[in-house]
């Protein structure tokens, strides 16, 4: 009290401990005074000390408000701080103990301070050290601060063998130190992308010009060389620090240099570094982080960076970030997971810290009210949003797209401090705070499209405010960029090229109310490899409207890719455009089925039922003596008829155009074309390259049956269910020639019988059952459908003696003898219903060919 005049004064000690034994000291020294306590001035004073007193939660503070005196500290919960704080700001509280937290950035009232000691406790290298001169120098201005004082006191207290360091220090004689030793990677980077350095030797010239090579002559201890030792052996000690400091930025690919190490060039992650100033060891984390980072990973880097290694995990904050984690509301997008994968409990390192924190801020709606807390939040948006951007430019080089666009989204968001699924999107726009966009929430209002059809009047009655509030919140939309509509289609190619997409944006014309330019990432990405196709960066309000672009697509044969186009504001969040877009070169003909239309049900055929014809193969009869099945869940359909037949071309016959579908949606087996049946076993089909007409093949949104009949008029009926083994192996069904006149009725198609069907070419398909033997299968199964059983069973039994005596030198082949016994039993397995003269033809059409 002696040197602060009766003023106000900082105490300012090593440790938390520390300030709280000072304060408890001059408590207790104060309290033995009584009514002398010259820490107390007044009645009102000592009233007002005794009401805040019953406010704190400390009850190690309490007695030593009471007494005028107080400590401060990372250890005090956040309303004990706030109270210290503003008794000491009112002038009631006279003396106030406290660590290095009150020495940046608060101006306080204090005419003297105090520090108590110059050292404090390195927790890395586990000794005590002296403080920086910066962080002394930031104590001793707290005294005197304008405007609570013109004049100011500073006491230092220290060790006999220091004294001189701080005696220097405040006559201002100190030396001053270089520090370019430890941030030299940055600045020859950034020397070498200005080409001021272009090989080793510039190299240790520039350095030979800086501070640092006059502070190596004058004090080399200071930074680990040896005293005395001679010129040319210091200007080697420069070179090693030089190829030392190369080698780094050549490992990460920043610099580029020759087998020798003697050429330096920049490369583009070393530009990159530059224009955002990043540090050496933030750049090796970009570096390191895969091309498929996801959003999370993004975010995990940026909480790594070395930029915001000063943040520190206080034990005081741990318990409000487990709560802030803990996420009652569902908040947070986030989380911090342990090893097993599971949420934490416990905060326990300064990048988790920082993870809550941005995340917690990026909710739109921050839990965290702490001063020092929301410092560091928002500082780590600001250099979080940097860094982000640093990384977008380098994923983009690197052509990695997922990286790329969640670094471009992640960039914003922190710009803005919101995420781009929050519902307080219109705190972007000023003048609209987090009331204000709540309020408008809770009305549905809660993005740019719901705001710009909103009634004013609505707006001002949602808000509480006058007229013409809503009139000037409309306008604010004026200021946004341009809305941009996007167009994509695929451009039409020749065979066996490349497929490609054009991609048109269009200005949406309106009017325009901003003095700023709008920047948009234009951006096409494959899905499929993760691959960067097509990049541009446009200004949104003057590129020339409608602006279309190309985009060549890598897709091989037998392959599909997944294009996702992206228009993405550098700076709003909520206004992106995307799209996607599926490019497929699959050589499969999809039938398409509705989806709202019943299928009718199919009936399957027994096992012991196989179809022979004169093409059957060997290994086919072979597994029909085995018993095996050779049927199959797939079911082959021929060539579509423009390519087998051609004279139908010539003749004029046209064939309707099909749209294609996606595989994925269809609930029907697909169909593989294939040209003609061949002689050989049907496993060993023509390869696909032999038939590039086959990759041409089209697809209908028809049913199965409806696209079958089509085709051709004799084609069996029959198909597979869910029942059937996947061990049959494929059947093939063969389609007969279309007929010029496809309307006509199937009763009156006329059908031309091959004489000599060993003369017949391959690839044509010989038709075996006659207008007469259908007409007779119609007249057997209409004259018998509403019979008995026994009387069925007769009427099959002629229809199989009918065609089992027809000559197989006409066309026709006669069955084994086993097929009576084996289509009879199929035959009654089938009802004879309205579907059943018609599956009973199919049979016997697929049985004798």
């Amino acid at each position: 009290m002696q040197n602060s005049r009766g003023k106000s004064a900082l105490v300012f000690c090593s440790t938390r401990k520390g300030a709280q034994e000072a304060a408890q000291c001059l408590s207790k020294t104060a309290a033995s005074l009584a009514y002398s306590n010259p820490f107390i001035k007044s009645m009102q004073q000592r009233e007002n000390l005794k009401d805040a007193s019953l406010s704190c939660s400390d009850k190690q503070l309490q007695p030593c408000i009471i007494n005028g005196v107080g400590y401060h500290s990372g250890g005090l919960v956040l309303k004990d701080r706030s109270l210290v704080e503003q008794l000491f700001l009112k002038g009631d509280l006279l003396v106030l103990c406290t660590t290095n937290t009150l020495a940046l950035g608060i101006n306080l009232p204090a005419h003297t301070v105090i520090i108590k000691s110059t050292q404090y406790f390195n927790k890395e290298k586990g000794l005590y050290l002296e403080y920086e001169r910066s962080m002394i120098l930031q104590m001793c201005g707290r005294a005197g601060r304008p405007p609570f004082d013109d004049t100011g006191t500073v006491i230092i207290m220290t060790r006999k063998e220091t004294v001189h360091l701080y005696e220097n220090l405040l006559s201002g004689c100190e030396m001053v130190e270089s520090q370019l030793l430890s941030c030299a990677v940055e600045h020859l980077n950034a020397e070498i992308v200005q080409m001021t350095v272009s090989d080793i030797s510039l190299a240790i010239e520039w350095l030979k010009c800086s501070y640092l090579y006059i502070r190596i002559k004058k004090n080399p201890e200071r930074y680990g060389i040896k005293r005395g030792i001679p010129p040319d052996r210091l200007v080697k000690q420069l070179r090693e620090i030089c190829v030392q400091k190369v080698h780094e930025l050549s490992d990460y690919g920043l610099v580029w240099t020759d087998e020798d190490g003697f050429l330096l060039k920049p490369l583009d992650p070393g530009k990159m570094m530059t224009k955002y100033y990043l540090k050496f060891d933030t750049m090796k984390l970009i570096v390191k982080a895969p091309g498929s980072s996801s959003l999370e990973d993004v975010l995990r880097v940026i909480c790594s960076s070395a930029e915001l290694s000063w943040i520190q995990l206080r034990r005081n904050e741990k318990k409000f970030l487990n709560d802030v984690h803990t996420d009652k509301e569902g908040k947070l997008r986030f989380h911090v997971l342990g090893e097993n994968g599971k949420r934490k409990k416990r905060i326990m390192t300064r990048e988790e810290k920082m993870f809550v924190l941005a995340n917690d801020c990026l909710t739109g709606d921050p839990l965290i009210q702490d001063l020092s807390l929301s410092q560091e939040a928002n500082s780590m948006c600001s250099n979080g949003c940097r860094i982000a951007k640093c990384m977008k430019e380098y994923f983009i080089y690197k052509k990695s797209y997922k990286a790329a666009m969640n670094s471009m989204l992640l960039a914003k968001c922190l710009h803005q401090k919101l995420w781009d699924n929050s519902p307080f999107l219109l705190k972007q726009l000023p003048g609209i705070g987090i009331i204000t966009a709540k309020a408008l929430q809770s009305a549905g209002i809660c993005n740019f499209e719901s705001l710009e059809t909103a009634d004013p009047r609505k707006i001002e009655i949602l808000t509480g405010r006058h007229y013409p509030f809503g009139n000037h919140i409309k306008e604010l939309l004026l200021s946004l960029p341009p809305k941009i509509e996007m167009h994509v289609e695929e451009v039409a190619i020749k065979r066996g090229g490349m497929p490609k997409v054009a991609v048109t944006l269009t200005r949406l014309e309106r009017v325009f109310k901003s003095n700023k330019y709008h920047f948009a990432d234009m951006t096409v990405g494959s899905e499929e490899d993760n691959t960067i196709l097509f990049h541009e960066k446009i200004r949104t309000e003057e590129f020339s409207s409608p602006y279309t672009f190309t985009v060549s697509v890598p897709c091989p044969q037998n392959a599909r890719v997944t294009l996702k186009i992206h228009l993405v504001y550098e700076e709003y969040v909520g206004l992106d455009v995307h799209t996607k877009h599926l490019i497929s070169r699959e050589p499969y003909l999809v039938v398409g089925v509705q989806k709202k239309e019943k299928i009718r049900g199919f009936h399957i055929l027994p096992k012991d039922v196989h179809p022979i014809s004169p093409h059957t193969t060997e290994a086919t009869l072979t597994s029909v003596a085995s018993k095996h099945n050779p049927l199959s869940k797939e079911v082959f359909v021929i060539e579509d008829d423009e390519i087998i037949n051609p004279e139908n071309k010539a003749c004029g016959i046209k064939q309707a155009a099909k749209p294609t579908y996606n595989l994925a949606e269809m609930e029907c087996p697909s169909f593989d074309l294939i040209m003609d049946e061949s002689t050989e076993d049907f496993t060993k089909t023509v390869p696909q390259e032999e038939h590039p007409e086959i990759t041409e093949c089209k697809s209908t949104t028809e049913t199965i049956f409806d696209h079958i009949r089509k085709k051709s008029h004799n084609f069996p009926t029959l198909t597979l269910s869910k029942s059937m083994e996947s061990s049959y192996e494929p059947l093939l069904l063969k389609r007969r020639k279309i007929e010029q006149n496809p309307i006509e009725s199937y009763a009156k198609a006329k059908t031309e019988l091959d004489p000599e069907p060993s003369k017949v070419p391959s690839g044509k398909f010989k038709k075996v059952v006659t207008d007469s033997s259908d007409k007779h299968i119609d007249c057997r199964v209409s004259s018998k459908s509403g019979c008995s059983e026994p009387d069925r069973n007769s009427a099959w039994d002629d229809i199989i003696g009918y065609f089992q005596g027809m000559d197989p030198s006409k066309g026709v082949v006669t069955a084994p003898s086993d097929v009576s016994s084996r289509l009879k039993d199929y035959c009654r397995y089938i009802s004879v219903d309205n579907q059943g003269q018609e599956c009973f033809k199919s049979v016997f059409t697929l049985l004798f060919e």
